[in-house]
């Protein structure tokens, strides 16, 4: 039996394929399923470790991005995806595994088209209330379509579509308080806020943050996710903005955080303002009250239809950018800091829009449909 996933280009499209690929490996060993061989065809390899410590093996491809505005680079990203098209043919011809997993994004366009071509069986996955154009094209190929968002049905065809949730992988999937103080080195008196701009960072959000950290740290301790890149201005920012304050200690900026850092913060935290991309289930699976922040111009709004969405199972509170100053964000943070019941039934309607079984249900649909395909 071989599973090959398509996918890369972020974090959000490369962990949930580790989190059914760990959900896969468990059927295999419960099952006792024999020559079972897991690939991955992308751009970047994104996380070697993970890919190394899940037994899957890394094939190149090359993609490119078709942007929504002109610009030069979508003529050299053509000429990319078409090369890119050409040796996805090839791995795949090579590989030729019994079905292909895409999580959509332009990076795993080359792979899906190839699948389609050698006539393999595909099963994609959609993380946001609106798909983007792969998913949508795939759709029409493809065998099975999960979704991460209930609302996400109707642009796909209902009878081989499935609300399954986002898939989340086992690290990340629990908070973790014991030692998480000393660790992170915060005083376990004060509440904590955790903060997360996503990998890349968020200038909007953190610029808001930064300006309304000297009110914020006179009440809470601030864990603050900026990016790798945004990590040496944001220290030498918050140095200079919390000179005089008596609360310095009270901030902790990271670039990165990564699963122990990141299961810790989400241990001691009573509070989380983030992005509303992939982020917001594992959110969800922590059962923490959240203010999301969608980016405005995201490919088909789609961060503002998952927030919203969100919201209206009771899980949130969204401040479009629009609205976001450091007045707004202080004042929403104290709003449910203040509102103790309220929190509480924010983390309970979070882990109700939570489903855990998510990466299992897609882990045992992909065996299911790679063993119908498998020669006999």
């Amino acid at each position: 039996m071989r599973i090959l996933f398509g996918g890369g280009g972020s974090g959000g499209h490369f962990y949930p394929i580790i989190a059914i690929a760990e959900r896969i490996r468990d059927i295999i060993e419960e099952e006792k399923i024999v020559d079972a061989k897991l690939y991955y065809l992308a751009p970047e390899p994104y996380d070697e470790k993970a890919l190394f410590e899940n037994g899957i093996a890394y094939r190149p491809i090359t993609a490119g991005k078709l942007r929504r505005y002109f610009s030069f680079r979508n003529a050299i990203d053509a000429v990319k995806t078409a090369v890119g098209v050409l040796r996805a043919l090839w791995q795949v011809y090579l590989v030729f595994p019994d079905v292909v997993f895409g999580k959509g994004g332009w990076a795993s366009f080359p792979t899906l088209l190839a699948a389609r071509v050698l006539g393999i069986p595909v099963m994609v996955h959609e993380s946001d209330s609106v798909p983007g154009r792969t998913n949508r094209w795939a759709s029409k190929f493809a065998r099975r379509i999960a979704i991460s968002f209930e609302e996400a049905v109707s642009f796909f065809p209902a009878a081989k579509t499935a609300y399954t949730g986002q898939p989340i992988r086992k690290e990340i999937l629990k908070p973790l308080k014991e030692g998480a103080h000393e660790y992170l080195k915060l005083d376990p008196t004060v509440p904590t806020i955790l903060i997360l701009g996503g990998s890349q960072g968020a200038e909007l959000v953190n610029d808001a943050v930064f300006r309304a950290l000297p009110e914020l740290l006179s009440a809470y301790q601030v864990i603050h996710q900026v990016g790798p890149k945004n990590l040496e201005n944001a220290e030498k920012l918050a140095s200079v903005i919390l000179k005089e304050s008596p609360h310095a200690g009270r901030y902790r900026a990271f670039g990165y955080l990564n699963d122990l850092s990141m299961r810790m913060a989400a241990g001691i935290s009573s509070l989380i303002v983030s992005r509303a991309g992939s982020t917001l289930f594992e959110i969800a699976a922590w059962g923490i009250p959240s203010i999301l922040i969608p980016i405005t111009d995201s490919n088909g709004d789609h961060q503002r239809k998952n927030a919203f969405n969100y919201a209206r199972a009771g899980a949130c509170v969204v401040v479009e950018e629009a609205n976001l100053t450091p007045h707004v964000l202080i004042s929403q943070i104290a709003k449910l800091m203040e509102n103790e019941a309220g929190r509480a039934k924010m983390a309970e309607a979070a882990q109700k829009f939570h489903r855990p079984d998510a990466a299992k249900v897609i882990a045992k649909e992909l065996i299911a449909l790679a063993l119908e395909h498998e020669p006999r």
